[in-house]
């Protein structure tokens, strides 16, 4: 087919937007925008006449079109001289990399705060669009949970908080009763829309009466309470099982190498090595719990930190993975790491987006640097910091972030969304858990990846880095569809 022409592609998305067909994009345009008074289904526009072979969801930098389907008739075809002069995007299934897990965000205590203050019909008809699997949602697959408070949680807890000077070795006053408020709740409507859906738990810090310093923030975990430690660990997955919640995985400790959060703490690559092979290995095998140890979950400018962890084989049998975050390093550290050991996973479990920043900007650097860079380096999800927060970003510790800006601000019942809700929904409701990553060539400005789903859906998620409208073609066995993507935008090819 021919180039489809800037000018008349942009006419199209003006009269979409006119005639309200912006698919989920519609209920709100995301940062300060106001938000409608309940999320409602999305309603997606009416293809053009005639076949159309792949389907088409884009999201732009200026917002006027938010992660909506575009009714354009997007065919392979035979390619022809002016067809090979463009840049093309080459996609081949037969090459496979990864399995993955899922795309998604941190359900914080502060995210399940804010969601139980909405009313129930509300609450409901926001967690189906963000968790429902079939065609009308974005089908979130994957969240991570704090084991006790993180810093998006209104206070700081664990679950065997204690006078000072007191202390509990044989964990009898240990108790999941701070979660069972609103974290439980929530996970438990989430799990009846989605059973399936992927959770991994980080703890912030161990319980304050085990650390060095006494304090929540800092301080490091005192050697005689690792193995004390290892059975609050045993004792959390027990206690969410208990309430039907399955943990996939867990790491050891958020972000241990930075000590100034509240709560937080320090643990070195040492440290957390010996923990994993002399207590907390041995203690999930024992109690029969198959939750994945995933180890390090900081920044990928240190992956020292996981490859020394790794070389040690009496460690490295009871973990699955390494996590990384990206506020320091480039992504594809992540295929050092990777091709060290090649047998064990990667993760990408956290990045913010702050409330100061643009949207242009932020859906530019996370598309390019997790959607496609984690996934090209390995990683088996992506996670965004973090699900939900009120209009002020909260509700967060003393010292916790005040800038993060949440998926979705939610004030009473009204909802808006953010950029990091269009930058998962791009992939999680294609991408489904049991996807591969198969091979994509790279051309200039045009940074890409590609799946096959489970039910032989392809998937291709393109970006344009440059400032200007970019034709291009995407190459499938043998043919050749036509494409353009102006400057800043994010697409997703479906087929």
């Amino acid at each position: 087919m021919p180039l489809f022409p800037k000018k008349l592609f942009s006419l199209l998305l003006t009269g979409l937007v006119l005639a309200g067909g912006l698919g989920l994009g519609s209920c709100s345009k995301g940062g300060d925008d106001p938000a409608p008074p309940t999320p409602t289904p999305p309603i997606l526009p009416t293809p053009a006449a005639g076949p159309s072979q792949v389907k088409l969801w884009l999201t732009t930098a200026n917002k006027s079109s938010l992660f909506q389907r575009v009714p354009l008739r997007l065919n392979f075809v035979a390619p022809t001289a002016g067809t090979n002069q463009l840049p093309s995007i080459g996609v081949d299934t037969a090459q496979t990399y990864q399995d993955i897990d899922g795309f998604g965000f941190t359900l914080t205590g502060g995210s399940a705060y804010v969601l139980r203050q909405m009313d129930a019909v509300s609450r409901a008809a926001l967690l189906k669009e963000l968790f429902a699997t079939d065609s009308t949602w974005i089908g979130t697959s994957y969240l991570r949970v704090s084991i006790g408070a993180s810093d998006l949680d209104a206070q700081v807890f664990s679950y065997d908080d204690l006078p000072a000077g007191q202390t509990d070795p044989q964990l009898a006053q240990f108790s999941l009763a701070p979660d069972r408020k609103d974290l439980i709740p929530v996970l438990k409507e989430i799990l009846a829309i989605n059973p399936a859906i992927k959770i991994l738990g980080s703890p912030w810090s161990a319980p304050t009466w085990m650390k060095t310093n006494g304090s929540s923030v800092g301080g490091s975990l005192k050697p005689e309470y690792y193995g004390t430690y290892a059975q609050y660990f045993v004792k959390y997955l027990q206690g969410m099982k208990a309430e039907g919640i399955r943990l996939d995985a867990i790491t050891i400790q958020n972000e241990p190498l930075y000590g100034g959060n509240n709560p937080s703490m320090l643990m070195s690559a040492t440290e957390q090595g010996t923990f994993i092979k002399s207590n907390l290995g041995p203690a999930l095998q024992s109690a029969g719990l198959d939750t994945k140890i995933i180890l390090y979950d900081h920044n990928a400018d240190r992956t020292d930190y996981p490859l020394a962890i790794l070389a040690d084989p009496e460690a490295r049998r009871y973990v699955d993975g390494s996590a990384f975050h990206l506020y320091g390093g480039s992504i594809d550290a992540l295929s050092a790491v990777h091709n060290a050991y090649p047998d064990k996973g990667i993760y990408f479990t956290e990045l913010w987006v702050g409330s100061k920043s643009k949207f242009e900007d932020n859906l530019r650097d996370h598309i390019n640097n997790l959607t496609i860079g984690a996934t090209r380096n390995w990683s088996r999800n992506v996670l965004e910091w973090n699900l939900a927060a009120d209009q002020n970003n909260g509700p967060y510790t003393s010292g916790g972030c005040t800038e993060c800006l949440p998926a979705v601000t939610i004030s009473g019942n009204q909802v808006t969304r953010n950029v990091a809700y269009y930058i998962v929904a791009h992939a999680s409701k294609f991408v489904r858990p049991g996807s591969v990553r198969i091979s994509t060539s790279m051309p200039t400005n045009l940074p890409n990846v590609g799946f096959k789903t489970p039910s032989g859906q392809k998937v291709l998620i393109v970006l344009n880095t440059s400032g200007a409208a970019q034709n291009f073609v995407v190459q499938y066995r043998g043919k050749v569809m036509e494409a353009t993507l102006e400057g800043g935008a994010v697409a997703t090819y479906v087929w």
